[in-house]
Protein backbone atom coordinates (compact mmCIF):
# COMPACT_ATOMS: atom_id res chain seq x y z
CA UNK A 1 0.00 0.00 0.00
CA UNK A 2 1.39 3.32 -0.81
CA UNK A 3 1.88 6.43 1.66
CA UNK A 4 -1.35 8.58 -0.47
CA UNK A 5 -3.66 5.17 -0.03
CA UNK A 6 -2.56 4.85 3.31
CA UNK A 7 -3.17 8.09 4.55
CA UNK A 8 -6.38 8.30 2.93
CA UNK A 9 -7.53 5.60 4.83
CA UNK A 10 -6.46 7.22 8.31
CA UNK A 11 -8.61 10.12 7.64
CA UNK A 12 -12.46 8.80 7.56
CA UNK A 13 -13.83 12.28 7.60
CA UNK A 14 -11.98 13.15 4.42
CA UNK A 15 -14.25 13.09 1.38
CA UNK A 16 -13.35 10.49 -1.07
CA UNK A 17 -13.65 13.43 -3.78
CA UNK A 18 -11.23 15.75 -2.36
CA UNK A 19 -8.15 14.27 -4.54
CA UNK A 20 -10.52 14.05 -7.84
CA UNK A 21 -11.68 18.10 -7.28
CA UNK A 22 -8.06 18.97 -6.38
CA UNK A 23 -6.65 17.60 -9.60
CA UNK A 24 -9.49 18.55 -11.77
CA UNK A 25 -7.98 22.56 -10.91
CA UNK A 26 -5.00 21.68 -10.99
CA UNK A 27 -5.17 20.51 -14.51
CA UNK A 28 -7.71 23.77 -15.16
CA UNK A 29 -5.29 25.96 -13.53
CA UNK A 30 -2.22 24.34 -15.77
CA UNK A 31 -3.93 24.60 -18.78
CA UNK A 32 -4.97 28.33 -18.09
CA UNK A 33 -1.14 29.17 -16.96
CA UNK A 34 -0.08 27.37 -20.33
CA UNK A 35 -2.55 29.36 -22.64
CA UNK A 36 -1.81 32.69 -21.49
CA UNK A 37 1.10 33.78 -23.74
CA UNK A 38 2.55 35.84 -21.01
CA UNK A 39 2.69 35.80 -17.43
CA UNK A 40 -1.38 36.37 -16.19
CA UNK A 41 -1.91 39.20 -14.78
CA UNK A 42 -3.11 40.15 -11.61
CA UNK A 43 -6.13 38.75 -10.02
CA UNK A 44 -5.73 35.24 -10.74
CA UNK A 45 -6.73 34.21 -7.20
CA UNK A 46 -9.74 35.98 -7.87
CA UNK A 47 -10.72 34.72 -11.20
CA UNK A 48 -10.23 31.30 -10.19
CA UNK A 49 -11.93 31.73 -6.75
CA UNK A 50 -15.20 33.63 -8.98
CA UNK A 51 -15.07 30.55 -11.08
CA UNK A 52 -15.13 27.90 -8.96
CA UNK A 53 -17.62 29.87 -5.98
CA UNK A 54 -20.56 30.14 -8.58
CA UNK A 55 -21.15 26.52 -9.33
CA UNK A 56 -20.27 25.69 -5.99
CA UNK A 57 -22.75 27.69 -4.45
CA UNK A 58 -25.46 26.84 -7.75
CA UNK A 59 -24.51 22.84 -6.88
CA UNK A 60 -24.82 23.34 -3.04
CA UNK A 61 -28.48 25.26 -3.06
CA UNK A 62 -30.21 22.64 -5.13
CA UNK A 63 -28.74 19.40 -3.11
CA UNK A 64 -30.11 21.35 -0.08
CA UNK A 65 -33.31 21.85 -1.81
CA UNK A 66 -32.79 25.88 -1.39
CA UNK A 67 -32.45 25.55 2.01
CA UNK A 68 -30.03 28.55 2.95
CA UNK A 69 -29.59 27.36 6.26
CA UNK A 70 -28.30 24.45 5.46
CA UNK A 71 -26.13 24.97 2.36
CA UNK A 72 -24.62 27.96 4.54
CA UNK A 73 -23.89 25.01 7.32
CA UNK A 74 -22.56 22.62 4.59
CA UNK A 75 -20.32 25.14 3.38
CA UNK A 76 -18.94 26.71 6.48
CA UNK A 77 -20.34 30.40 6.34
CA UNK A 78 -23.04 32.38 7.83
CA UNK A 79 -26.11 32.43 6.43
CA UNK A 80 -25.82 35.96 5.87
CA UNK A 81 -22.86 35.32 3.61
CA UNK A 82 -24.20 32.84 1.56
CA UNK A 83 -27.22 35.26 0.98
CA UNK A 84 -24.79 38.03 0.17
CA UNK A 85 -22.67 35.25 -2.09
CA UNK A 86 -25.84 33.99 -4.08
CA UNK A 87 -27.08 37.92 -4.53
CA UNK A 88 -23.91 38.90 -5.62
CA UNK A 89 -24.33 35.90 -8.22
CA UNK A 90 -27.66 36.77 -9.28
CA UNK A 91 -28.99 33.54 -8.14
CA UNK A 92 -30.84 34.50 -4.94
CA UNK A 93 -34.79 34.20 -5.30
Amino acid sequence: MNAAISLRASAPQEPLLQPALSDCVTRAVRRYLADVEARPGEGLHALVMQEVELPLLREVMACYGGNQSRAAEALGITRATLRRKLQHYGLND
